[in-house]
């Protein structure tokens, strides 16, 4: 099976987000792969154990996301390429989607692609979706378990994580997969790994070797454009400890203030 990976560098999740002239930086903050995305590496290199082939990780973003890369190639991808250029700056989810499937079609006879539920950062959930749409491959989301895969009648077989419970669900290969905390358990790279990792070559590709027009991404190709950033006004907050002789009496004292406050 020829199975890739979409992965996003981030910024860690304990970083404190700012916005300063209406762009967010988080920074000094060290940017790691999105936790989603773990899961979805780890659920690629074990068809890969399970069924032969490759694994194959994908990125968008800065150079800096090189380094998201080698984590991949690390823990056991066998490829690793990054999509870089300045005209995809200010792509929203759909010029995304779009952009990593051409990348998806220029690697060419894939059988699955992996991405995690969604980013930490943009936290939108709708990368796998759309990236699928332009694919035009089936898409399953949510997903907590692949139950069965047939490399040869080209089915697979899912376990979706849904508020009424878990549905199951069969389509055909190729498929876009989005997957959730608790399908697997991400591994952590070995010393020889992370060695063989650090000498790694690394291809990048810009929009012209994926055959893009720039108008169709960066802003320019963005459905959804930000005109301006700010942070939330602070809210001005104050704690009162109310005491009694008895939890009647406090409870008492409780709500004659909640009712004062209007709000009971």
């Amino acid at each position: 099976m020829n199975i890739v990976a979409c992965i996003k560098q981030v910024p860690d999740t304990a970083a404190k987000l700012q916005v300063v002239d209406s762009h967010v930086t988080w920074g000094d903050s060290p940017l790691i792969v999105n936790p989603w995305d773990e899961y979805a590496y780890e659920e690629a290199l074990l068809l890969k154990e399970k069924f032969g082939g490759k694994a194959t990780a994908i990125s968008m973003g800065p150079e800096t996301a090189l380094e998201a890369l080698k984590t991949c190639l690390a823990v056991g991808c066998d490829e690793a390429y990054l999509i870089s250029d300045p005209a995809l700056k200010g792509s929203d989810a759909s010029a995304t989607a779009y952009t990593l499937a051409k990348a998806v079609q220029k690697l060419g006879d894939v059988d699955l692609v992996l991405l995690g539920k969604q980013a930490v950062d943009g936290d939108t959930g709708l990368t796998a979706a759309m990236l699928g749409r332009y694919l035009g491959w089936t898409v399953l989301t949510q997903v907590i378990k692949i139950v069965e895969i047939d490399p040869n009648a080209k089915t697979i077989k899912v376990e979706r994580f849904m508020e009424e419970g878990r549905q199951v669900c069969s389509a055909k290969l190729p498929a876009v997969v989005s997957v959730i905390k608790g399908i697997n358990e991400p591994r952590y790279p070995s010393f020889m790994g992370i060695r063989k990792a650090a000498k790694a070559t690394i291809p990048q590709w810009g929009v012209a070797d994926l055959g893009i027009e720039p108008g169709k991404v960066g802003k320019a190709g963005a459905c959804v454009v930000w005109p301006e950033i700010y942070p939330m006004p602070v809210k001005e907050t104050k704690v009162e400890l109310i005491e009694g002789s008895s939890p009647q009496e406090i409870a008492a004292k409780l709500a004659d203030k909640l009712i004062a406050e209007k709000v009971i």
